[in-house]
């Protein structure tokens, strides 16, 4: 399959290191083939390479303890959450050892005052919130998984809520994490801004483990709005959804969520959830904010899509209503799925400045078609990020290559727009070719910090880095 080549083995070296951990963490020690296999990739079609072994860490110090244990026989280290990312983050390309993090999950404060928390990387998305409710907040990111904030962290996650709240690097205040050698640091504090030194934060939001493994995150919240009102609203064209969109992100509407499904998906949700929407590309929009601030919102957002040829515009606070509304979101995935039983839905996604956004949903729309794929799309088109999610005979070779040819199309298409080969699906093994097409030079600065940092390449091998 896609970008999944199996590097060089240290097999004395993993051999020696799977002794001694099975020695110093018995039970939670696994090389079982099931166990293995599910923390190799499964969720793309990128083959599943699998670890050796699974070590399940209950703390930084078990942490810093297996990666000093690796780094002395120079073993790879993977590490793992919850094994939602798309494009290949927690295979073993060179074999060694998983390190879930999954039972590292505590809340360990929340200071509601400064609006902030710090958790452990095995904390779910979900589970946060649940956490934060009763104090009046939550945590906006919302990649549709539930993710685990460690691997929503290591890939610079996103999701509906970005264009009102930003994307994991804006919402990670700092981080504790344990480096190839393993020792263990702090790249910074609580404080809202900080000119101290180089902002090794950002370096390893987004870093995939390929620096280090993450063990504690501090996350900017945010308090839970006095209201929220939802609306859609059908267009007779892609082009005509996208200008609306840019004419709200101009206007400086604060729009939480605002996305895109095309015709497809739209034909889709009607079948699967039984509903009666115009079968044309749809918005779907979120507002927050006090009361008279989100009516205020939802009627001048009515008024720019009437303008622009919007048809069927419904707006509504009401809880039930609201999620009534969204149903056609959330059962995208698998309406899409509905569409061809018995397939595999692969999702690829790119980003593009908005106002290249219609014309890329119109050519890769006429690129399936050409390719004779099925390929519904659906966006977070306030930021300019789409999602194809192709639905796949995974046996039969042709369609499968011609699958392979649309993605390396589309990927060459956002980086020509001067958009990016991923919004946030992050780069992994499928991704690699394109890194350099998108950035040149400075990947070679990456390598160079990559081998700064872990000379012995043992921290996630074979992902992000070219070669």
């Amino acid at each position: 399959m896609v970008q999944a080549t199996d590097l060089p083995r240290n097999e004395a070296g993993i051999a020696t290191a799977l002794g001694v951990l099975k020695q110093q963490f018995g039970e939670r020690f696994q090389t079982g083939d099931a166990i293995r296999e599910q923390h190799g990739h499964t969720t793309t079609w990128i083959k599943n390479q699998m670890p050796d072994a699974v070590v399940f860490a209950r703390s930084t110090q078990e942490v810093s303890e297996i990666v000093q244990i690796c780094a002395t026989h120079k073993v790879p280290i993977i590490a793992f959450g919850t094994g939602t990312s798309l494009e290949g983050q927690i295979n073993a390309p060179a074999g060694g050892i998983s390190v879930d993090l999954t039972q590292m999950d505590k809340v360990l404060a929340v200071n509601a005052g400064d609006l902030d928390c710090r958790i452990q990387p095995g904390v779910t998305r979900e589970a946060l919130n649940t956490h934060l409710r009763d104090q009046g907040l939550f945590f906006p990111i919302d990649p549709g998984a539930n993710a685990s904030l460690g691997g929503m962290t290591a890939t610079r996650a996103s999701g509906t809520n970005a264009v009102r709240y930003g994307t994991m690097k804006d919402n990670v205040l700092s981080l504790e994490a344990v480096m190839a050698d393993g020792s263990i640091i702090r790249t910074g504090s609580r404080a809202r801004k900080s000119s101290a030194g180089y902002d090794l934060t950002r370096l390893m939001v987004g870093s995939e483990g390929t620096l280090g493994l993450i063990t504690e995150i501090t996350l900017r919240l945010q308090g839970i709005p006095e209201a929220i009102s939802a609306a859609r609203c059908s267009f007779p064209s892609v082009d005509a959804a996208c200008q609306t969109v840019m004419a709200v992100i101009q206007y400086g509407l604060p729009v939480a969520r605002i996305e895109l499904l095309d015709a497809l998906v739209v034909r889709a949700v009607n079948g699967y959830s039984k509903l009666s929407l115009p079968e044309t590309p749809l918005l779907l929009l979120e507002f927050h904010g006090s009361e008279v601030g989100v009516a205020e919102q939802a009627e001048t957002f009515g008024a720019l899509a009437e303008e622009l040829g919007g048809t069927g515009y419904t707006a509504t606070s009401t809880t039930e209503e609201r999620n009534k509304l969204w149903q056609a979101r959330h059962d995208a995935y698998w309406a899409m799925l509905a569409l061809r039983p018995g397939c595999k839905a692969v999702a690829t996604d790119v980003c593009v400045p908005i106002s290249r956004l219609a014309e890329a949903v119109r050519l890769a729309e006429a690129k399936a078609s050409e390719l004779d794929l099925i390929a519904p799309i659906v966006g977070h088109a306030g930021d300019g990020n789409f999602h194809a999610s192709l639905l796949l005979d995974m046996d039969d070779a042709d369609e499968v290559a011609r699958a392979e040819s649309f993605v390396s199309w589309l990927n060459d298409l956002a980086i020509s727009m001067d958009g990016t080969c991923t919004g946030e699906h992050g780069i992994g093994q499928g991704k690699r070719p394109y890194l350099i097409k998108e950035l040149g030079g400075a990947v070679d600065v990456m390598g160079a910090i990559k081998r700064a940092l872990d000379p012995d390449n043992i921290m996630n091998p074979g992902k992000i880095l070219p070669g």
